[in-house]
């Protein structure tokens, strides 16, 4: 299934985490649970996660979900440190928003006394060993509640053991009076990006973006800071949705040698499956962009509504952009596209800033077996010495028979998920594939856990239930869940001996037993470690 004989180093870092939060359904006033070793004891989805330049310390983010309260979409986001050189890693909540952290002045609203979720994990270092998140703290009262969103900034100085909200504070832009269910004036998708270049002229400078969505456009918003986090600029536009396609959303950033900021993102028609992958750059610390050139192009399931063929669990961000630490202007995306079969991996990339772009080359490399099988959400990174690698979820091996895997779902073909791994190396000239794809993933693993099985006519039972309730990550707030989650995106990133995943498995058993007193297979967080050298890019 897999021609590379190189293999990888797995380790879970997610473990129980104590922390407070808001019972659903819904959350009430003042019905804030306090800490306790068990809050956080249940699935663990979508992970991002950044090595410190110049080490193996490792800063990653996930979501948290709350309790047993996985079917309502109920997380908060807390953080993993991790020591990349033995694998050893802790992991906590990110203080500041939950109700029991929350620092008395900040964040004001008028209830509840805190955010109940927050969402959507980046993480990125300066080069003084400081790692920055943009945070978007909602509220699932799903009312006016002024504001029921906002975005923020928080930075660890500790390798994410203690986080405190920058910006004096106070948020870089507030939504005062809509939710997510409302679906205007919506902020979603924030990202980050550091110059993490000493010397550079705009050294330790923060780039944030993210989403602003108002029915059916979607705008990219951005806003800077030149001191640290201390302060941040004005939120400006810097994308304005377009005439044709006119959702310009999952902004994803990077910085060059030379200081040049630049900003991918999804180009998303409303009467469409197809998406246009567009690159903008500032040379002027983000004050003003260029013209948008096109990347790129991949028809899509659809994020919010199409689960993937056979299973439950939604399409995620079908894009992932990254630039090179060495060879100014540099740039690498990579994407998923769907042939009306199975999704497939791609990959372009510009060595002139982004005038210009390669033709698309196929990642996966059993895209010619005529084997039915999906490989999807797609991530990248660029490290140092010209190191680039894709990671992608793959569901080209068939489920296997080990009691993790849900006893229907054994021996099923394009239904369970591996993580594979390409390595390329630019020597200056542009980046080109290194042996065949690696399995990153020991284990293959049940997209269907925990306990929710898929019927013959469509239909879904909980096959497990905690406290009366079904333990899958659900999407769509119900029980059974109609459209799970396993997260829109995962982390990937390169250091100077390894190259790092940070993604799901339903693998390792959790020490929580279900109402009926059966194992739950949690969603975990799993550290895939490569080293360059077996990849053969060192």
């Amino acid at each position: 299934l897999w021609q590379s004989s190189v293999t990888a180093a797995n380790s879970v870092v997610s473990s129980p985490t104590s922390g407070g939060g808001y019972p659903e359904n819904p959350p009430v006033a003042g019905g804030c649970v306090g800490p306790s070793p068990n809050n956080f004891n249940a699935n663990h989805s979508e992970s991002e996660l950044a090595v410190m330049p110049g080490t193996e310390q490792i800063v990653g983010s996930s979501k948290f979900f709350f309790d047993k309260f996985s079917t309502g979409y109920n997380f908060y986001l807390g953080s993993y440190n991790i020591n990349g050189a033995n694998g050893s890693a802790s992991n906590n909540i990110i203080q500041g928003y939950d109700c029991s952290t929350i620092t008395p002045g900040t964040l004001v609203q008028s209830m509840p006394p805190s955010w109940t979720n927050t969402t959507d994990p980046n993480v990125a270092f300066d080069t003084q060993g400081r790692v920055y998140q943009t945070m978007l703290p909602f509220n699932a009262f799903w009312t006016n509640l002024h504001p029921d969103g906002e975005i923020t900034v928080s930075s660890s100085d500790d390798m994410g053991k203690t986080w405190t909200i920058d910006n004096g504070g106070q948020a870089l832009e507030q939504v005062p009076n809509a939710s997510s269910f409302q679906f205007g004036y919506v902020e979603d998708k924030q990202w980050i990006a550091v110059n993490h270049f000493a010397g550079n002229k705009y050294q330790d400078h923060i780039y944030s973006t993210w989403d602003l969505i108002n029915g059916t456009t979607v705008k990219l918003r951005m806003a800077a800071s030149r001191d640290r986090g201390k302060t941040f600029s004005p939120a400006t536009t810097i994308v304005s949705a377009s005439t044709d396609q006119l959702r310009d959303q999952f902004s994803q950033t990077g910085v060059d040698s030379n200081g040049v900021l630049y900003v991918a993102y999804a180009n998303i028609g409303n009467k469409t499956s197809v998406s246009d992958f567009f690159v903008t750059k500032s040379t002027n610390d983000g004050n003003t962009f260029s013209t948008p050139v096109l990347a790129g192009s991949g028809t899509s399931i659809g994020v919010s509504s199409g689960a993937l063929p056979n299973t439950t669990f939604r399409d995620g961000i079908p894009m992932s952009f990254t630039v090179s630490p060495d060879y100014p202007g540099h740039l690498y995306l990579t994407y998923n596209h769907w042939n009306g079969t199975q999704y497939n991996v791609f990959f372009v990339q510009s060595t002139d800033g982004g005038t210009s772009w390669s033709a698309p080359v196929p990642v996966n490399d059993d895209i010619a077996s005529n084997k039915v099988a999906d490989h999807f959400q797609p991530e990248i990174a660029a490290g140092p010495n010209g190191a680039v690698a894709v990671a992608f979820y793959d569901r080209r091996a068939a489920c296997p028979t080990d009691a993790s895997i849900i006893p229907q779902d054994q021996g099923r073909s394009n239904f369970c998920i591996d993580v594979s791994v390409q390595a390329y190396k630019d020597d200056g000239t542009g980046a080109a594939p290194v042996g065949a794809n690696i399995r990153a993933s020991n284990f293959t693993w049940d997209p269907q856990q925990p306990g929710l099985l898929v019927n013959a006519d469509g239909s879904h039972t909980d096959l497990q239930t905690l406290g009366g309730l079904g333990q899958m990550a659900c999407a769509s707030h119900n029980d059974p869940c109609r459209l799970s989650f396993i997260g829109d995106y995962f982390g990937l990133a390169i250091s100077g001996s390894s190259i790092y995943t940070l993604s799901v498995s339903t693998h390792y058993p959790s020490n929580v037993s279900a109402d009926d007193g059966s194992t739950l297979y949690y969603q975990q967080q799993v550290l895939g470690t490569i080293g360059r050298t077996a990849a053969g890019i060192r």
